[in-house]
């Protein structure tokens, strides 16, 4: 018996995500609009789902006839060198591999240079071939890391895309003003109109462009409504004031520690403890020095004298003012609230103050002396979220302390991820000398976290380093796979230049009578996708032709 299809309905709002509940749930349990349940539902599902897949890729869904959309603009941008254009082509057109396992063969993974390639494009100032755009927009919807950059090269014509298939609607709410043009700087009434009219993403948008060029102008715009906006919308709009932060915002800030919103309250406190001239930090110097002293009655001796210690008195309340001020009164579970209130003293306090309490120190001798009573954990790792949230270099130093340090803890930081963000204080080449440092005594199974910290390309200090350390593990007969993130991270961040240090370790290496089966054969192919994707790499930075002075390293 031929089994015939159910007819399908004329498309309505929201078709293809019914469809896809109905799939989810089964056609037993629920069924395509004007089917009957039965035997034939689930053909009618699938009918109805081929039709919409149909208009989904036409862009435009069949509707009235309207008024036909204007002409995409223009972009005025250079186009890309032909080269170049076929390249950026093969790398939208790759897919990740489907094979399950470890073994990855030494096929480059295009998907992960289109990164790099779409930021050395927007650094040169290219266009992309018209034609690549769906492409384009399909794999930034797919991934939202991928999103700015992509979003950037697109340009104005991805926009007017984006603007007729509803797949593609994250381009206008990543897009300043929705997709929108921003006001000019001097078209002041236009400004107004958006400020207090736009969706809440034009109004985003408008506020961080404006602070970006006029972070006054911002700043008088936000506080223009500030009383009549939600509580979720004064947070997100606050937190723009991250970009150009000056002492100019600190009157307006200090009003916002009276907000009704615990989070505001507490967005406003930190920014202002970034702010190391502001009453705030004041405040919270003479709270935080309160209960730290030197103590020189200790056992130890230096010299034949006591040696100094410092002595921790945690506050033993949490009174209104330090709550104004953002302390946090409840602590997490499993923390002792003198200690929940001590850190968040410490980590706004600023820096400058530690000199003058303890005697005229330099950080790095006030991190080298010891802590009485097992106060030292909290109040290092309060020096170190004040150093990272101060950008003070000298202190992050101090905390870092010698990379050939036992262990990975450091003087001062408590894990790997308080160095992390330590090492993001630095100027990039002190940063990759550090974690160069750092791999030659510990090796790379404690260095995922610091290297994608640091600049791309490597520095050669650490390119080298990594790859010693790499070629290390495979003599010690260990699976590649235990050191996949790294590899991952060496295809994207080596500089190219390296590829010729690596054509030594291609060969298959004898293997010693402890390694892993088969470990060697695993390390060539991987080394060999290293090189092939480092020579790719180099290729793509070819077909672009030279940088402009704009383009710098950026981190991995």
């Amino acid at each position: 018996m031929t089994r015939t299809s159910a007819p399908v309905d004329a498309p309505v709002a929201g078709a293809w995500e019914g469809l896809v509940t109905t799939a989810l749930l089964g056609t037993d349990r629920r069924t395509p609009p004007g089917t009957a349940p039965g035997q034939d539902a689930p053909v009618a599902l699938l009918d109805a789902a081929a039709v919409q897949t149909v208009r989904r890729r036409a862009g435009l869904r069949p509707a009235r006839a309207a008024q036909r959309p204007r002409p995409a603009p223009e972009d005025r941008r250079p186009p890309l060198p032909a080269a170049a254009a076929r390249r950026l082509a093969m790398l939208l057109a790759d897919r990740p591999g489907t094979s399950g396992g470890g073994r990855r063969g030494t096929a480059p993974d295009l998907m992960e240079l289109l990164p790099q390639w779409l930021a050395a494009a927007n650094a040169r100032g290219f266009a992309p071939p018209p034609q690549v755009l769906p492409a384009l927009l399909d794999a930034a919807r797919g991934r939202t890391d991928l999103r700015p950059a992509a979003l950037e090269f697109a340009g104005p014509r991805a926009l007017w895309l984006a603007r007729l298939n509803p797949d593609w609607r994250f381009a206008l709410r990543a897009a300043p003003g929705g997709g929108a043009a921003l006001p000019r700087p001097e078209d002041d009434d236009t400004t107004r109109r958006l400020w207090e009219e736009g969706l809440f993403a034009e109004r985003v948008a408008l506020l961080s462009a404006l602070r970006s060029r006029e972070p006054a102008a911002a700043r008088e715009l936000l506080a223009s409504t500030w009383t009549t906006e939600r509580a979720e919308d004064r947070l997100m709009f606050l937190d723009s004031l991250r970009t150009g932060l000056g002492p100019d915002d600190e009157p307006f800030l200090e009003q916002a520690l009276d907000d009704r919103s615990r989070n505001v309250r507490a967005t406003a406190a930190e920014l202002l403890s970034a702010l190391p001239g502001s009453a705030l930090a004041a405040r919270m110097a003479v709270r935080a020095t309160a209960c730290v002293a030197i103590d020189h009655t200790g056992t130890g001796r230096t010299a034949g004298a006591p040696a100094p210690v410092i002595a921790v008195e945690a506050p033993h309340e949490c009174d209104p003012g330090m709550e104004r001020d953002g302390v946090v009164p409840k602590a997490p579970a499993g923390r002792g609230e003198r200690s929940w209130w001590f850190g968040q003293l410490v980590e706004a306090a600023p820096l400058g103050t530690w000199s003058r309490r303890l005697g005229g120190r330099t950080p790095r001798e006030i991190v080298a002396l010891p802590v009485a009573d097992d106060w030292q954990g909290e109040l290092h790792a309060g020096w170190c979220r004040a150093a990272v949230r101060q950008g003070d270099a000298e202190w992050s130093r101090a905390l870092l302390g010698e990379p050939s340090a036992p262990e990975a803890g450091g003087p001062g930081a408590v894990s790997l991820a308080e160095r992390a963000k330590l090492l993001g204080t630095l100027d990039a080449a002190e940063r990759a000398e550090w974690v160069a440092g750092f791999i030659a005594t510990h090796g790379l199974s404690e260095a995922f976290q610091l290297l994608g910290v640091c600049a791309v390309p490597w520095a050669p200090p650490l390119g080298r380093a990594v790859v010693d350390a790499l070629n290390i593990a495979r003599d010690a007969g260990s699976y590649p796979w235990s050191f996949s993130g790294v590899m991952g991270l060496a295809e994207r961040c080596l500089d190219p230049s390296e590829s010729g240090r690596l054509d030594a370790l291609l060969a298959v290496p004898d293997e010693p009578e402890d390694a892993s089966p088969g470990a060697g054969g695993y390390w060539a192919e991987a080394f060999q996708r290293l090189v092939t994707t480092l020579r790719l790499r180099a290729a793509m930075i070819e077909e672009l032709g030279p940088a402009g002075p704009a383009e710098s390293a950026t981190p991995a």
